[in-house]
């Protein structure tokens, strides 16, 4: 169990996120798509507009200059800076979509200079609200919903149970990675892929993909390689 010892504390206390564990995450992220542009352009060839990884890359590539050598008040501003810069530099749906996410993770943050896990857990599932709600997916659309809803509601348990962030963040991107394999059978009933009908049986979800990438990344820097 990762914990630190804090000056107040009587004894041991939860590991805390910080502003530049946040910026870490982000910075983590923009490498594993880069990696990754590639692959997730392929997933997107099959069924979408072969441009998901593309977009991706470009998008975080210029979110990490935005927060290059910026002395952020809070962790609500670094989120708010991620998700302007995404809405516009990410062409398609990945763009509003994303950028709605941490959107809503930085208004679950104002005032924050560091995040209890139930913080976490807290941004976690406003992101999912706001992807929800401007992208009208539910689960089995073959969407980037069908990882992150899963993810969030294991983490939500988790952080229930006690757990420590390391825990929690393993079994959200456990339960992302799940939800993003059980696209491959789904008929997508969202976005460009909805058009192929029966056609897009088969494939995986390149959404799906790149929102386990999200919670993979962040197990990652925040103490659990997955």
């Amino acid at each position: 169990m990762l914990r630190y010892m804090h000056p107040g504390c009587a004894g041991e206390c939860r590991l805390m996120i910080t502003k530049e564990q946040i910026i870490a995450w982000i910075q983590a992220l923009q490498q594993i798509y880069d990696e990754n542009k590639e692959y997730l352009t392929e997933l997107d060839a099959a069924i979408g507009d072969a441009d998901h990884g593309i977009n991706l890359d470009r998008g975080f590539k210029a979110v990490v200059v935005e927060l290059e050598d910026t002395d952020f008040p809070d962790i609500s501003a670094i989120l708010k800076t991620v998700a302007m810069t995404l809405i516009k530099t990410v062409g398609g749906a990945s763009g509003p979509l994303y950028g709605t996410f941490f959107l809503r993770a930085s208004t679950a943050s104002v005032g924050k200079s560091e995040l209890s896990p139930t913080d976490i857990v807290g941004i976690f599932t406003a992101g999912l609200e706001g992807v929800v709600q401007r992208g009208k997916a539910v689960l089995e659309d073959k969407t980037m919903v069908d990882a992150i809803t899963p993810a969030v509601a294991a983490m939500q348990k988790a952080q229930e149970n006690g757990s420590d962030l390391v825990s929690l963040m393993h079994q959200g991107t456990v339960a992302a990675e799940e939800g993003m394999r059980r696209t491959i059978p789904l008929q997508a009933k969202k976005g460009r892929a909805s058009y192929l009908g029966k056609r897009s049986i088969g494939h995986q979800d390149p959404g799906a993909t790149s929102a386990y990438m999200l919670f993979k990344a962040a197990a990652e820097v925040w103490g659990q390689r997955v």
